[in-house]
């Protein structure tokens, strides 16, 4: 079987030879073909393969992430339905709404400025821990479509934990202005690099969730991004 995969970080053809090496010593890999021309590599394999197993082998220096395989697994993914698909951040959304809205109950009217904030902090906290449940792995996938992370790949991992800083922020309250200002200007640069890879029809995997979850890049992640904006914009105006 021959999987595709983007692989970043090779800068020279030494890169190449140490990047293929590795990739070659991994169980049941035949072949290995890899550019750092083109930031790809292709790999035949007697069996499939875990990701993980391949990042276990390279340097620090390279990431690879999957592009697309012709497995029948694969194709099962395809199939599935939109509600199959992208279900993990549709319960995700929810807890955090009943959540929110609980925390109103026992009130005569609801505080939707209250209510706003705490979204905010569950979706912060929550999105940050899938994040860092596999760092790496979400920084291999954020570098394929973020406009700063792939300039500046320490950016992949220090959004993560931007991400948890605003959620204890939102949690406490903590100089909300900043805080809505921070959230606005890094959303929106976020949501910059969504729209590109959205209307390029790349097929990549979102890295709202990390690694942890199969999650394509399409208009789902669009509508995440934009609700964190306009909520901040929301309580800006309203401060």
């Amino acid at each position: 079987m021959k999987t595709n995969y983007t692989i970043t970080g090779m800068t020279c053809s030494s890169c190449e030879a140490k990047v293929t090496e590795a990739l070659k010593s991994v169980k049941h890999v035949t072949d290995v073909s890899v550019s750092k021309d083109t930031n790809s590599g292709t790999i035949q394999s007697s069996k499939p393969i875990e990701i993980n197993e391949l990042r276990a082998v390279l340097d620090n220096k390279y990431t690879i992430t999957s592009i697309e395989t012709n497995t029948p697994e694969k194709t099962n993914e395809a199939s599935k339905s939109w509600l199959a698909t992208y279900k993990p951040i549709l319960l995700i959304f929810g807890f955090i709404t009943a959540v929110v809205f609980t925390t109103q109950w026992n009130k005569n009217q609801v505080d939707w400025m209250e209510s706003m904030r705490f979204f905010m902090a569950g979706f912060f906290l929550t999105f940050s821990f899938f994040k860092l449940l596999d760092l790496k792995g979400f920084a291999s996938s954020y570098v394929m479509y973020d406009v700063i992370a792939k300039k500046i790949p320490a950016w992949a991992y220090l959004y993560a934990f931007i991400e948890l800083f605003l959620g204890f922020a939102y949690l406490l309250n903590f100089y909300p202005t900043i805080i809505y200002i921070i959230t606005l200007v890094v959303m929106s640069v976020s949501i910059i690099g969504v729209l590109q890879a959205v209307l390029n029809k790349q097929r990549i995997q979102c890295a709202c969730l990390g690694a942890v979850f199969n999650l394509p890049m399409s208009t789902v992640t669009i509508i995440e991004d934009g609700l964190m904006i306009v909520m901040s914009v929301i309580m800006l105006y309203f401060i």
